[in-house]
């Protein structure tokens, strides 16, 4: 049977038929379908962990406990991750152990560019990268069986394209497989020095035997056509390629990209006229080529930044250059905005009428950056906001602990949040933290965390109290406040502010978009009173616009929040 399924869904049925039984995530664009799909499976004990390090290893714990197992990131989770990953490269698998990494060429969600080909290099394991979503499949059972046969956790590469594409899969059977029988071998498992540098030796001659498995695996791919042109390439960019040149070219399709084959390249490479290698982001395969003699065209030609498309393929390697449509006036931007009745808007609309630092976090409330809220100073990485805080108040002293605060979603804040406010109580600064409540993780599409009461397939779980434990980390001073209400929410803030100890903020209030969640009627403007100020738009409201020198409710998106109606001082809004 076959069906059209996202490059993501046909990883998670990959894992099911490989007879995958424990997968540990945490939610990240554009990985996250892979986690969702797994955990409709029965077969398959699925979970959001906290972080992806921790997730990686419960990944690691199954696969010592003989089980194959999974857990799936973007490429800045990777980072979060690595600490596990270095050191199983070093203790190997019982159990097949894979990890998807999905990463974001063109940033389309993501705070960096990230080639995440490095991490397989340096942390010594084995890296596979598909190009469609039937390659997703099969390349998940690959990876346990490789992950077995090679004694090494399996890293695939995935990207936004091939994660959030569509293409034809077949559907097989799933092969149950028992667990592996546990032993206890802490020379292999135990990392403490004495075991790690005996293990050293093992991994570099692992290393040297995939190399040689890859000059004959059936995952890379020669295709002859034409030998004028000889590509080399891996991943979406040999759809981009095949698309652009067709039978104008010829092909060698990696499909193991760490360690790579040397042989076969040299081989496809002695057959055509002249070589290029076209690969997203950093030139991993065109360094290889060189280093072993290899003449290749690779980043003179194509840019270190952002995606590769056929357009661009077909203008560098054939000259062809595409007609676009231009039109004679300039056509409004759709930037990203929150949604109407997001909670964090009457917020950081506070934040932004004090005027403070807002030392800011990974999450759909990083919109709060954008105008006309314009309030939010640095985002870096997940949990920075509260040690950015901490550090930048240690810079500047008392004054500025009285006109900075970080804020942090509730995910985030589980995910890495909590260590930075330990700092922050532990090194005594009186820095103020905003924990950004809404009940979910918005940023991904509405997954649970530990703070929901729900897990992942959405049966009761335990939630942790927010306010119980910040107190438990060392913070006395805990206020709630509900952001629909911004006098009030403006004032604890500012209370909070002049007090000479940490002090934590809970802003709480559902994600509009939450089906749970009863919202009012839309409001209404009295054209009569209405005046045009344009106060209401500060608020940057998509439901609220101005026709005719007043303003517009679109009672289509307006959830009734009554943010515009505390704003308007005529009271021209109205229920």
């Amino acid at each position: 049977m076959k069906t059209l399924m996202l490059g993501n869904e046909a990883f998670a049925r990959g894992l099911y038929e490989a007879g995958c039984k424990v997968v540990s995530s945490y939610p990240g664009t554009p990985s996250t379908e892979i986690t969702e799909a797994a955990a409709k499976y029965d077969e398959i004990y699925a979970e959001w962990a906290p972080n992806e390090k921790v997730a990686m290893e419960v990944a690691l714990g199954a696969s010592i406990g003989g089980a194959r197992s999974f857990c799936g990131m973007k490429h800045v989770g990777l980072n979060v991750a690595a600490d596990p990953l270095y050191t199983a490269g070093y203790t190997g698998v019982t159990g097949g152990m894979v990890i998807a990494v999905a990463d974001d060429p063109g940033m389309h969600s993501s705070q960096n560019e990230q080639d995440s080909r490095h991490h397989a290099i340096a942390s010594k394991t084995m890296m596979i990268e598909p190009s469609d979503s039937a390659e997703c499949k099969e390349f998940a059972k690959a990876a346990f069986d490789l992950s077995e046969k090679f004694d090494v956790p399996v890293i695939v590469r995935l990207s936004t394209r091939v994660s959030h594409s569509q293409s034809s899969v077949e559907l097989c059977e799933r092969v149950a497989r028992e667990n592996i029988p546990y032993e206890k071998k802490p020379q292999k498992y135990v990392m403490m020095p004495g075991n790690a540098i005996r293990r050293h030796p093992i991994v570099e001659d692992r290393m040297k035997a995939i190399a040689e498995y890859a000059e004959t695996s059936n995952l890379n791919k020669v295709e002859m056509n034409d030998t004028k042109i000889g590509v080399i390439t891996a991943g979406i960019s040999y759809q981009y390629a095949k698309e652009a040149l067709g039978k104008n070219a010829s092909y060698l399709k990696l499909g193991i990209v760490n360690p790579m084959p040397v042989q076969i390249i040299k081989d496809f490479a002695a057959k055509c006229d002249k070589v290029y290698v076209i690969e997203e982001l950093d030139d991993i395969i065109e360094t290889h080529c060189k280093k072993n003699g290899i003449d290749v065209i690779g980043k003179e030609l194509f840019s270190l930044m952002g995606e590769i498309s056929q357009t661009i393929v077909a203008e560098k390697i054939l000259g062809k250059k595409a007609e676009y449509l231009t039109f004679e006036d300039n056509v409004p931007i759709r930037p990203p905005v929150m949604c109407a009745g997001c909670p964090h808007r009457g917020l950081f609309y506070c934040l932004h009428k004090l005027g403070v630092m807002v030392s800011g976090d990974i999450g759909c409330y990083t919109l709060g950056a954008t105008a006309p809220l314009c309030a939010m100073d640095s985002t870096i990485c997940m949990g920075a906001s509260i040690s950015g805080l901490h550090g930048f108040n240690k810079a500047r002293g008392a004054e500025a602990e009285k006109h900075s605060v970080a804020v942090i979603g509730d995910s985030t804040f589980m995910h890495s949040g909590m260590t930075g406010l330990v700092n922050v109580a532990y090194n005594a600064t009186n820095s103020t933290v905003i924990i950004l409540d809404n009940s979910i993780t918005g940023m991904t599409g509405h997954q649970q965390n530990p703070t929901t009461g729900k897990n992942l397939k959405g049966d009761p779980a335990y939630a942790v109290d927010l306010e119980a434990l910040c107190h438990a980390m060392g913070i006395n001073s805990v206020r709630v406040v509900d952001p629909y209400h911004m006098t009030e929410t403006e004032a604890v803030i500012k209370e909070e502010l002049e007090k000479e100890e940490p002090s934590v903020i809970i802003s709480r209030r559902p994600c509009a978009l939450l089906k749970y969640v009863k919202h009012n009627p839309p409001l209404k403007v009295n054209s009569d009173k209405c005046v045009g100020c344009k106060q209401c738009l500060k608020i940057g409201c998509p439901a609220i616009s101005i026709h005719n020198g007043k303003c517009v409710i679109d009672h289509t998106q307006c959830v009734g929040c009554g943010i515009c109606k505390e704003m308007c001082r005529l009271g021209a809004i109205a229920e």
